[in-house]
């Protein structure tokens, strides 16, 4: 602890003094024959870096939870001091797994001591960093109750990546890599000069990562990907440093489609995409997405003294987001896993309705398997048809039928940072800081592809039922009433939410004896505020212009104290409260419609706790910790289009507890000089601890609903509660073999809340005799094993070093593990009251892990 404290406030200067002076098939016998040959390529073997680092940056895009329609709330934690943090961000990050199972909003990210989680939702998206593997291997680590230098840590934990250009690696690095995942093959430049001698530094880095289309391991998917970085710093000898850093990740990518069990079970794959379709024979996905968020970082460190320094960085960053969605008007769902399309929509399969199991619905039945298991053809899109559709409507001087339109979220943010760190003694260290940062969040929807029809209108042809076509109500801009919609123009909904916010933080830590302990505090400030650029006709007077500005004072406290025991031993009890303010993305009722924030919004009340026991021998690491967190008056948001009454339902729930709590073991065995062994895991639960307040608005008329959510007990989603790992590492002689079996059980998918609320559970009847409700059991994953191996070999040249490192997933090809989904907001019985064959409440859509997978890297350093 003493020598962590007292390396602080020099980290910085010392280094950079030090620097001054295609078919998945053959897929893996070919690369595992090429990393093999690598021992043929030269004599000497250098040490375990380049291997073991690279294993650790490889993530897909699908683990980093960059897909839409995919949990995003993946969270890469890591700690030095504690073994079950440092592997369990990347060893479970093939199912999205969650530290602590907490929204990934509680997991803090900086760049340079800047915060870069997103301001509108409290999430980091790590498609901002995406392909910038040599630059985010500089970062520090800091678990929820540890003093860290750089923030006041997140009750998920906080990282901070050190984009300096003094700071990277010096030399050139040059990768090549090939996979049967999201992308299939990679390519990476990578150039850092060091400290000349005049006190300058430059870092480069130019990233591809891409797979036509077709050629990843999802069908009808694509990738296209270019990363790159530039970094320029001086360092002066009177203690001033001035560091600029630019970067961006402009992408393009297809999507993947959750899908039930039933689909699943047809195609006879558990990858299936219903995504996708032919047109005129060839492929073409209907979500596209697009994603690039340039970025600039200017930092000034400054050594006031040995013991002192002052970190200060201004950050401005744009982003732009698109997400393209097949979309129909007066007619039909053209999705090819469209529930009517389905065997199970005529023939009971549960046996819970004879109505339904007649000779007759059984032929209906067998007929409809029958067509969609003739052709692939029949289990995707027809584009085609959609095409003709459009052009006989289009005669008809109708609107189009099929289109495919594009939401976009755009967002400029702006946050000035600064950090004091001073070591006050030998034994003890203090931290200030501050951050002010601004964003604006343009939320729009433009038509991307009118599919051959020749117009489109600007009315909501959800509320045509309910009024007229000459009502004013069915008008999305009153101020331009029945637009005609072009390719590109915006219809639907335009708004901007800001939010600004504030806060001061600082802790203190120091070793007293065999006690070590911290305590740091923080007080900040949020403000929020909607601009509607479309005069709704749902709400006429409350939808274009600025709302009120909401204002919410938040902060917090947190203690932790270490004791060391002797021996190795040492045990540790951290405790935290804090006020949260919600985020911008929840905190509006139905923002696409009007300027109306959710009811009863507040600061969320946050109590965190955590002990830990610690040893630390020569042969053994291990870490034994439990914890209990408990959050009041959350705040989640939701949209979804509800099918039963073709309607989109802006769904807000407030008043909401959770709490969480398990324990984590980790332990790393040395069983001999070139042999580890490693065993990590934990038992948790994630849950909602009461019935939330909910308020509902749906887009056929501007009223809303208030009822009670009967969601005690329902899980976090998205990722396992249970899951452990056992592994063995070898290294020795340049070679470097890893092999882990991980287990996940207790995947919980999101539930809908439309099932549970209280006036359908009574009016399913869904009553005990006591008058209590009987919730709807809450769709669970299917668990199990997944193994990974990893073997590579480092070897000096001549000039320079090289590295290979091959990298299997899922080894043992279990395709049957499930890594998240959702449960369908619709109901099983029809407006009337009578049932239906197809039974929504049975039938999730659900994410499957890819079979086994691969990545071959080969790096060259000079």
């Amino acid at each position: 602890m003493q020598k962590k404290l007292k390396s602080r406030a020099n980290k910085r200067k010392a280094s950079l003094l030090a620097s001054c002076s295609p078919q998945p098939n053959f897929f893996n016998l070919a690369v595992l024959a090429l990393c093999l040959s690598s021992s043929a390529m030269a004599q000497n073997a250098v040490g375990q870096g380049d291997v073991s680092k690279e294993s650790s940056i490889t993530l897909t895009e699908a683990q980093l939870g960059e897909d839409d329609n995919m949990s995003q709330n993946v969270t890469l934690v890591n700690s030095n001091s504690n073994v079950y943090a440092s592997e369990v961000g990347y060893l479970f990050s093939p199912v999205r797994f969650r530290y602590r199972a907490l929204n990934q909003k509680y997991n803090e990210v900086y760049i340079n001591g800047t915060p870069f989680n997103d301001m509108e939702s409290g999430q980091f998206r790590y498609s901002l960093v995406g392909g910038l593997n040599q630059q985010t291997r500089n970062v520090d680590f800091i678990l929820p109750f540890e003093d860290g230098s750089f923030a006041f840590s997140g009750m998920g934990g906080s990282n901070n990546y050190d984009f300096r250009a003094a700071n990277m690696a010096s030399g050139h690095r040059i990768t090549l890599s090939g996979a049967n995942r999201n992308y299939v093959m990679r390519g990476m430049y990578t150039y850092a000069s060091g400290l000349n001698d005049k006190g300058w530094a430059v870092a480069a880095n130019l990233t591809y990562r891409g797979a036509p289309m077709g050629w990843g391991i999802v069908e009808g998917t694509f990738y296209n990907a270019l990363s790159y970085y530039l970094g320029v710093q001086k360092v002066w000898n009177n203690g001033h440093s001035l560091a600029f850093s630019t970067w961006g990740n402009p992408t393009e990518r297809a999507s993947q489609g959750a899908a039930t069990d039933e689909s699943y079970w047809i195609a006879n794959n558990y990858l299936y995409n219903p995504y996708w379709g032919y047109q005129n024979g060839k492929k073409r996905n209907s979500r596209i997405i697009n994603d690039f968020a340039p970025t600039a970082l200017l930092t000034w460190d400054w050594d006031i003294d040995n013991k002192t320094k002052l970190t200060t960085s201004l950050a401005a960053k744009y982003s732009m987001y698109k997400s393209t969605k097949l979309d129909y008007n007066n007619s039909d769902n053209p999705q090819p896993d469209y529930w009517k399309l389905l065997p199970s929509s005529y023939y009971d399969v549960w046996g819970e309705n004879d109505m339904f199991r007649t000779q007759q619905c059984l032929n209906d039945y067998n007929t409809a398997l029958n067509y969609l298991r003739s052709s692939k053809y029949n289990r995707q899109i027809d584009f085609d048809r959609l095409y003709y559709s459009n052009r006989k409507a289009s005669e008809q001087g109708a609107d189009a039928m099929y289109f495919i339109k594009a939401k976009h979220n755009d967002a400029l943010m702006i946050n000035l940072s600064s950090t004091l760190n001073k070591q006050l003694t030998e034994n003890s260290a203090l931290n200030l800081g501050f951050n002010l940062g601004k964003n604006f969040g343009r939320h729009y929807q433009t038509m991307e592809d009118l599919l051959g029809a020749s117009s489109y209108h600007n009315i909501n042809t959800y509320a045509l039922g309910t009024y007229s076509i000459d009502d004013p109500q069915v008008q999305y801009d009153l101020d331009r009433p029945n637009a005609v919609v072009g390719e590109g123009n915006k219809f639907g909904y335009d708004y901007r939410i800001d939010v600004l916010k504030a806060n001061l933080w600082a802790n203190y830590a120091e070793n007293f004896g065999a006690l070590h302990y911290s305590v740091a505090a923080k007080i900040g400030h949020t403000d929020m505020q909607r601009k509607g650029y479309m005069r709704n006709g749902m709400a006429i007077n409350n939808s274009k212009g600025r709302s009120h500005t909401a204002n919410f004072l938040d902060g917090g406290v947190k203690g932790n104290a270490t004791v060391n025991l002797g021996y190795g031993h040492a045990f540790n009890i951290g405790v935290g409260y804090e006020l949260r303010a919600p985020e911008a993305n929840n905190a509006f009722a139905a923002p696409e419609i009007n300027n109306d924030y959710v009811t009863n919004l507040r600061n969320e009340r946050v109590f965190s706790s955590e002990v830990g026991y610690q040893y630390k021998g020569s042969w053994l690491n291990l870490n034994l910790s439990g914890y209990y967190s408990r959050i009041k008056n959350a705040t989640e948001w939701t949209c979804f289009y509800f099918d039963d009454i073709n309607s989109f339902s802006y769904v807000s729930l407030t008043d909401i507890e959770k709490e969480y709590y398990g324990v984590e073991l980790g332990a790393k065995f040395k069983l001999a000089s070139f042999l580890d062994l490693k065993l990590i895991g934990t038992m948790s639960e994630a849950q909602y601890a009461n019935n939330a307040n909910v308020r509902y608005m749906n887009s056929t008329q501007a009223t809303y609903t208030d009822d009670i959510l009967v969601n005690e007990g329902m899980r976090e989603s998205g990722t396992p509660l249970t899951a452990a790992s056992a592994g063995l590492s070898y290294h020795q002689g340049g070679w470097f073999i890893d092999l882990d079996c991980n287990y996940y059980n207790d995947i919980y998918l999101s539930y809908s809340p439309y099932y549970r609320y209280k006036s359908i559970e009574e009016k399913m009847g869904r009553v005990n005799e006591d008058g209590s409700l009987q919730t709807l059991a809450q769709e669970k994953g299917h668990g199990g094993f997944m193994l990974d191996a990893s073997i590579g070999r480092s070897i000096r040249l001549k000039k320079g070093s090289l590295s290979v490192n091959l990298m299997v997933s899922n080894l043992l090809n279990n395709e049957h593990l499930c890594t998240g989904g959702y449960e369908q907001s619709r109901s099983d019985v029809t407006n009337t009251g009578n049932s239906r064959a197809y039974k929504f409440s049975r039938n999730a859509k659900k994410y499957y892990a890819y079979g086994t997978n691969a990545m071959l890297n080969i790096a060259y350093k000079f």
